[in-house]
């Protein structure tokens, strides 16, 4: 139903008091400590106690020997997350999706079944949405010639209404829920206080590679951006220029956009997922895939891509037959090198070339201390083999590829990059947008046909002008305090001046070790302190035996004494520790 803006604009002072103080008393209601309640509520009510009641299931979370019974106990707590998440609504529906992507954390039974997470809610009333646009927008809604009341879409962050410019064209608008900030602010409060324990319980060598509480952060700062309208209409724009070179590619015009409002451009058309099987000929599929594909792969390339390109993201114009990608909430940002360094490795894999496949890897993630570095590169050798030449359809697709390198490298305590999982998942996401499109072209070929375009990326950013004018820089400094620092290291040496600053830290497995060995020994000290007090209190030994100024009662009172004193600092170092695992 389309309203004018003479019967949706009539709201009265009355009314405007009244939403403003529901909109204030709603976000009042937002605490932390009801938020906390809330969330162990809807975990106990949903049963995730099913963890606790069957712990063993823990032992074989990541582990690749799981059985068909255990991969049926985790689907079973990731339907348990799923309704979780969906219930405690945008934040855990969020991180829901966030999740989906570390699979080197999550098990696929639970991963597949957070795929389904619902991000649909009940619309609130326009009569807030009205006050808000009334609000953000300069105009108000005397900038629309007429807007529909009942919104095009709902989700949990945002509303999406059809409305017509003023003497302008037909347009979407996209209007923030008003306390979804606070919401956001608040759960993710309560988060970081959870998570800082949980990695404190980590096994030291999971610790070593998995930094939940980085994650947490990286989540929270590109929730808080997906929160800001300007910043969708900013990353829209880039886009826009990035896209330029393909034809058959669009993206929505942006029209005006405040923190809460974004209004751009309305495209009538099908998700990827539904358009008419005639609507295109396969040469125009063709077509549309290769443009789809290499304006994806160049942002891929700049790190600065679109983190959620699955097929209900893309729509088909009804009238230009173009691509128009949509929904630039969720942005991906890693650093440039890294993604040249996969598609480098894909091409090696084309190549059969496994062992510079795996120099690529190693560009990738980093070792630790528990890293067998042989090890994992035989397993990443073995693992590219199976890849080179795959077929269309087969399991061994190019997102599952960078999947894999990721499951690897956490399986043996190698430090992974946080964008690292989304861009794989991102990547995932448009082969099977590929595959909607195009299901007759294998996307490896796809990718292939970007080579040239993938070389021309890289060589630019290697050679470009700011590139040459650092290196400049660093060498002219270089030279031109060489002979000075030369001087200043033979004057050290002239005059016998030479020092070394050497500090050594003690690395945390170690440091824990060496806390155990001291626990034990104090308790150790402890027990036989008490034994012997116990003992010489019954003991009847000859007086020849013992010193003159000695008596048993005040060995036995020494050694209950020290054992007093070592029970005091023993509690005085568990207090301090905190850390249960640290203790013995």
């Amino acid at each position: 139903m389309t309203a004018t803006i003479q019967e949706v604009n009539t709201l009265n002072p009355q009314q405007i008091e009244m939403i403003k103080t529901k909109i204030y008393k709603d976000k009042s209601s937002i605490t932390a400590s009801k938020r906390t309640r809330k969330i162990i509520s809807v975990m106990s009510k949903h049963g995730l106690a099913y963890l606790l009641k069957d712990a063993s299931i823990l032992s074989k979370w990541n582990k690749k020997n799981r059985t068909y019974e255990d991969d049926v106990k985790l689907h079973k707590i990731g339907v348990r997350l799923r309704k979780v998440f969906e219930e405690l609504g945008p934040t855990f529906i969020k991180l829901g999706q966030v999740l989906v992507t570390r699979q080197d954390i999550l098990p696929e039974p639970i991963t597949l079944e957070l795929e389904k997470l619902l991000d649909r809610v009940p619309a609130m009333d326009f009569e807030i949405m009205q006050y808000i646009l009334e609000t953000e927008l300069p105009q108000g809604l005397d900038m629309f010639e007429w807007i529909e009341g009942k919104p095009l879409g709902s989700a949990s962050l945002a509303q999406v209404y059809k409305a017509k410019l003023l003497d302008g064209p037909v347009v979407a608008v996209k209007v923030l829920r008003p306390t979804v900030e606070k919401l956001f602010e608040t759960d993710i409060t309560v988060i970081k206080k959870w998570v800082k324990k949980i990695q404190k319980l980590l096994p030291l060598e999971l610790a070593a590679s998995l930094d939940l509480n980085s994650l947490v952060a990286d989540y929270y700062s590109s929730s808080m951006n997906e929160l800001n309208m300007q910043n969708e209409a900013r990353s829209m724009n880039e886009h826009r220029t990035i896209a330029e070179p393909y034809e058959g590619v669009h993206i929505a015009e942006v029209y005006s956009a405040t923190n809460s409002v974004l209004i751009m451009e309305f495209i009538d058309g099908w998700t990827i997922k539904d358009f008419p099987v005639d609507f295109f000929t396969f040469e125009e599929r063709l077509e549309l895939l290769m443009d789809l594909a290499h304006y994806y792969i160049e942002t891929f390339l700049i790190g600065n891509y679109h983190a959620d390109a699955h097929g209900s993201n893309i729509m088909i114009d009804k009238h230009t037959k173009k691509a128009v990608p949509i929904d630039f909430g969720m942005i991906g940002k890693m650093d440039s090198l890294h993604g040249q360094a996969i598609f480098r490795f894909l091409m090696h894999t084309r190549l059969n070339q496994a062992e510079d496949a795996v120099e690529c890897a190693m560009d990738l993630i980093q070792p630790t201390i528990y890293t067998d570095t042989v090890k994992l590169r035989d397993q990443y050798r073995a693992m590219f083999l199976h890849y080179v030449n795959s077929t269309q359809g087969s399991k061994y697709n190019w997102g599952r590829l960078v999947l894999e390198i990721i499951s690897i490298g956490i399986q043996n305590y190698c430090k992974i990059p946080n964008g690292l999982a989304l861009w794989a998942k991102a990547f995932s996401a448009t082969e099977g947008t590929a595959r909607w499109l195009c299901p007759e072209v294998s996307f490896h070929h796809v990718v292939e046909s970007a080579d040239v375009q993938i070389m021309k990326r890289m060589m630019s950013s290697r050679f470009n002008y700011r590139a040459n004018a650092s290196l400049l820089q660093e060498s002219t400094k270089l030279i031109g305090t060489l002979p000075r620092r030369l001087n200043k290291i033979l004057e050290h040496l002239y005059y016998n001046d030479v020092k070394f600053n050497l500090q050594v830290k003690m690395e945390r497995s170690t440091k824990d070790i060496v806390q155990q060995s001291v626990n034990r020994l104090v308790l150790a000290i402890i027990t036989a302190s008490f034994i012997l007090a116990t003992g010489l209190m019954t003991m009847n030994l000859p007086s020849e035996l013992l010193l003159p100024f000695l008596s048993l009662q005040f060995i036995a009172a020494a050694f209950l004494f020290i054992s007093l004193l070592l029970s005091i600092f023993l509690l005085w170092r568990v207090w301090r520790t905190r850390k249960s695992r640290s203790f013995f």
